[in-house]
């Protein structure tokens, strides 16, 4: 009884953990724009998280590696936090 308990316990997580890599997985839309996008980031892969992050909530990414954030205003006005702590959220 003791194994199928265990079986069904590492079953529920295989399948949990495949649904989360599926649902964290970014559109190629995103992905694409955000590569040519964060290419010459400093920080790679946070650059990538958040440019990702915001493609999918602005379903658009500004052209080139810096600045053109007014060919989408979308991604232009995300801030993160208020007051003296607040920064632009997307790359």
């Amino acid at each position: 009884m003791k194994a199928l308990y265990t079986t069904l316990a590492l079953l529920v997580l295989l399948l949990a953990s495949s649904y989360l890599q599926a649902t964290m997985a970014g559109s190629p839309f995103c992905d694409s724009k955000c590569k040519v996008r964060c290419s010459k980031a400093g920080v790679q892969d946070r650059c990538l998280k958040y440019c990702g992050i915001c493609c999918e909530e602005c379903h658009c990414v500004p052209s080139g590696t810096y600045g053109h954030k007014d060919e989408c205003p979308c991604y232009r006005d995300k801030y993160t936090g208020s007051g003296k702590r607040r920064r632009p959220k997307c790359p």
